[in-house]
């Protein structure tokens, strides 16, 4: 009988943030296979547990998730821990996971620490939607189609950055996404956890100035109704009238609501609005 995979989270930085559950799985396992094993060491014998650990990091997650799964098929437990965090989530362990899915091998996944979340709630941005990219490619050829996809969305956006490239990454979501409200978190649970809330100008000024050091994660707000306004206001205000008409008949809307929207749009009474369509037919989209 195949043994069973815990993913367990550990905490990201205070140690007390470790659930009693990962502690009974930590203690019953077989074997911990984890991303850094000094690291790992250092939080097993904080708890005093002795086990033996073997090395599953991102350079050799697909020949160490074939070993493990061989583990697995003998009837031995493992856990799988990351430095910090929740395994898979910008760690390793969506490989071996997929691999016992595939295999038909029992996994568990275990609630625990996770930087998105805390930062989110720290924010005071909005928490109903949000969206996770993890850390952005380091060339500007491979981050910005990421961030033109995301530009648009009304989600909160939700980046890991690490101190080196903090500025940086900050130029170019200012560069990208315009002057948005962020929260900058610094270290979060740790002795020196701090959140910088500034818009994104500010925010560049204020690390311009201060050295950015330790772990970040950046809490950036999506796109506003105001934002989506103002952009919709730049494409119209450059028209004429009949232009502005032709421009929703264009996109399938009837002369009549097309009017509608044109004199909410300018502030315009319908009925004055309504003479610039007089030479317009439903069919006469060719904007």
């Amino acid at each position: 009988m195949a043994g069973r995979l815990y993913v367990v989270p550990t905490p990201i930085g205070n140690l007390k943030d470790i659930t009693l559950r990962a502690l009974e799985v930590l203690e019953n396992v077989d074997l911990v296979a984890a991303e850094d094993t000094r690291q790992s060491l250092k939080l097993l014998n904080h708890f005093n547990i002795k086990k033996s650990l073997i090395s599953y990091h991102k350079f050799n997650e697909n020949e160490k998730s074939e070993n493990i799964i061989d583990i697995l098929k003998e009837g031995k437990s493992i856990a799988l821990v990351s430095d910090a965090g929740t395994p898979g989530i910008s760690d390793p362990g969506s490989v071996i996971i997929k691999k016992c899915i595939e295999e038909g091998i029992d996994f568990e996944v275990l609630t625990g620490a996770t930087a998105v979340t805390t930062a989110l709630v720290y924010s005071g941005l909005d928490t109903t939607k949000f969206l996770f990219r993890g850390f952005l490619p380091r060339e500007n050829k491979d981050r910005v189609p990421i961030i033109k996809d995301l530009k648009d969305r009304e989600e909160t956006l939700i980046f890991y950055e690490s101190p080196h490239r903090l500025l940086k990454t900050l130029e170019f979501l200012y560069e990208n996404l315009g002057d948005r409200q962020i929260a900058i978190c610094r270290e979060l649970t740790k002795l020196y956890e701090e959140v910088v809330r500034r818009s994104l100008s500010e925010a560049l000024d204020y690390y311009k100035e201060k050295e950015p050091r330790g772990e970040y994660v950046l809490v950036v707000q999506g796109k506003s109704e105001e934002e989506k306004k103002k952009e919709e206001e730049e494409v119209w205000q450059e028209l004429t009238i009949e232009k502005h008409i032709e421009k929703y008949m264009y996109e399938g809307i009837s002369k009549k609501d097309a009017v509608k929207r044109v004199a909410k749009d300018r502030n315009m009474a319908k009925s004055e609005v309504y003479k610039y369509s007089l030479n317009l037919s439903d069919k006469n989209r060719d904007f």
